[in-house]
């Protein structure tokens, strides 16, 4: 059998589910989590390397480097397709073919470059900006002519526009068809709020469509059915599972500070043994045994 590159897995991905649900994973062992869960597809939020892995808020200060560190450890883990937030690309052209390769390199399958400006916002907080058009159109530009001479040659781009809440509609499916000729392989409209925007936006752009259903933000949290019938191809959740680790995370906090033990928040705890279970812990464990027995018996 062929092996396929983490850009033609995510492609794979998408074509065997409609659509594709791309669930957040913020570290490694979440990975294999969602992978045991039954996943196709997994997603490293920007917003999610500021927030977990350096107590900063989605305001763009995090660099590529930083976020290498978190794919790196993400694809050491698991074989399912990556999907990476990119942000605005970090920089000029040079600086966005770099982080094409660099993503790549880490084993990530993709990347989304979105239009704001350097200093950027979280998608669904007001008074972003954006940059012109033809500056979106070179940023898909530089980053497709650094996938073509990479490695992984199906690599994906994905092409993120946030000038729906900023221009309006027409402005946003223009901008996703510049990025499209561009050569962007998909587009992801951010801060939609209705079905029947999704369903405008799919007949006018000939891509696969992404809708994030981000919680507590601009889009209502739509079904897989609902977005289906709207024509949506791939659905993400960015940082579902990393809410609920934060809130579990504070209760097991104040609990234990309140009561000076952890015993009334035990039921909601992952247990050692399921722990191991991800980990494959005994494996590794009999493993150890046998080569520590075959030493001794040399």
């Amino acid at each position: 059998m062929t092996h396929l590159t983490p850009g033609a897995r995510l492609k794979q991905a998408l074509a065997q589910e409609h659509p594709l649900q791309i669930m957040g994973t913020i570290n490694a062992y979440t990975a294999i989590m969602a992978a045991h869960t039954g996943y196709k597809a997994i997603y490293l939020s920007g917003a999610g390397v500021a927030n977990a892995s350096y107590g900063l808020p989605d305001l763009g200060m995090t660099s590529l480097d930083n976020v290498l560190i978190d794919i790196q450890r993400i694809c050491g883990a698991t074989d399912l397709p990556l999907l990476v937030d990119a942000d605005t690309g970090w920089g000029n052209s040079f600086n966005i073919a770099r982080t094409v390769k660099e993503i790549s390199r880490a084993g990530a399958a993709g990347m989304h470059i979105e239009d704001q400006v350097q200093a950027k916002r979280c998608g669904h907080r007001p008074g972003k900006a954006i940059v012109s058009q033809q500056e979106m159109v070179d940023r898909i530009t530089a980053a497709v002519d650094a996938r073509n001479s990479g490695v992984d040659k199906e690599f994906v781009i994905m092409a993120r526009t946030d000038a729906l809440a900023v221009e309006g509609m027409t402005s946003a499916i223009e901008r996703a068809q510049a990025c499209i000729e561009a050569g962007a392989d998909m587009v992801f409209p951010e801060a939609i709020t209705t079905l029947a925007q999704y369903q405008h936006f799919s007949q006018a752009i000939q891509a696969p469509i992404l809708a994030n259903i981000t919680e507590f933000g601009a889009t209502p949290l739509f079904s897989t059915q609902e977005l289906s019938t709207a024509g949506v191809a791939m659905v993400l959740y960015p940082l579902s599972a990393f809410r609920a680790m934060n809130a579990a995370a504070l209760m097991v906090y104040q609990t234990t500070r309140e009561q000076g033990s952890q015993k009334e928040v035990l039921k909601d705890m992952q247990s050692r043994e399921e722990l191991y279970q991800f980990l494959g812990y005994h494996d590794y464990e009999e493993k150890l045994d046998h080569l520590f027995h075959q030493g001794k018996s040399l």
